[in-house]
């Protein structure tokens, strides 16, 4: 598989990723009752978002890890995945 393509790939995963697991573990101020003067209600107290970019680097990278595998020692390409869901006769 093509190097560019599979930092592509894991890029645009990554980001998709990240952004699915952003709101998991999110309390609000308004949750929290410390509201502070000047920020929206909805603003979260405490993202965590170096843990949540930890845990989307390691979902992204078994996911794209295991892509790989698949086409380069197994030969999967979309072609295939199509026949099994019968969108190509």
């Amino acid at each position: 598989m093509n190097p560019i393509a599979i930092v592509g790939i894991y890029f645009v995963l990554w980001w998709l990723i990240l952004f699915a697991i952003l709101p998991f573990g999110m309390h609000t101020q308004e949750e929290e009752g410390e509201v502070v003067l000047g920020t929206a209600r909805s603003a979260p107290v405490r993202p965590k978002l170096m843990k949540k970019a930890v845990i989307t680097t390691i979902v992204t990278t078994i996911i794209v890890g295991a892509g790989v595998f698949l086409v380069d020692y197994y030969g999967i390409t979309i072609w295939t995945v199509a026949g099994w869901i019968s969108l190509v006769p």
